[in-house]
């Protein structure tokens, strides 16, 4: 594989995670209520990383197992249907959170993140213990498997902190 197909097959999961953040920074450029625009962020966060993401990825473990069974440097396996299926599951998470509570969006973040990060594990164990280098193992899809239940969940903590914060009302100074 020669180097340039190797970075962008390894930086493409990264669209899961640009996408969003663009969509949300263009959507929330003229927002001035900081509650509005961590409504926006966590929508954008939850379809697009979260829930576009996993669905690629779901598509893309059923339609092309051979391909992403190169892509993460294993032989094709059964195992490989129930990582499509797992995926899927996070995907009906990420969709779901869209429209949650911020309560609701910390479980999902959580749940999410017990599944990808633990995948995270995975692969940094098999980049460091047995060398694969392959690029669906390391580069974006770490990334990925890091921060998207991470953001989720820090977005939906700040969520609640401004939940709770009592705005004043009466004017300083009269």
């Amino acid at each position: 594989m020669d180097s340039y197909s190797y970075v962008a097959q390894s930086a493409f999961p990264l669209v899961w995670i640009l996408v969003p953040a663009a969509g949300a920074f263009a959507r929330t450029r003229h927002t001035r209520s900081p509650q509005r625009a961590l409504d926006i962020w966590q929508r954008w966060w939850a379809i697009g990383a979260f829930g576009c993401g996993s669905l690629w990825m779901t598509v893309a473990f059923l339609a092309f197992p051979d391909t992403m069974a190169t892509a993460i440097g294993f032989d094709r396996t059964p195992f490989m249907f129930e990582i499509a299926f797992a995926n899927l599951g996070l995907a009906v998470m990420g969709f779901r959170a869209a429209s949650a509570s911020a309560r609701e969006r910390i479980t999902i973040g959580l749940g999410g993140g017990m599944f990808l990060w633990g995948a995270a594990a995975g692969h940094l164990y098999q980049w460091f213990a047995n060398g694969d280098h392959a690029p669906g193992n390391t580069g974006g899809v770490l990334v990925n498997d890091l921060l998207i239940p991470a953001v989720m969940i820090i977005l939906a903590v700040r969520s609640r902190q401004l939940a709770v914060t009592p705005r004043s009302t009466m004017k300083t100074g009269t």
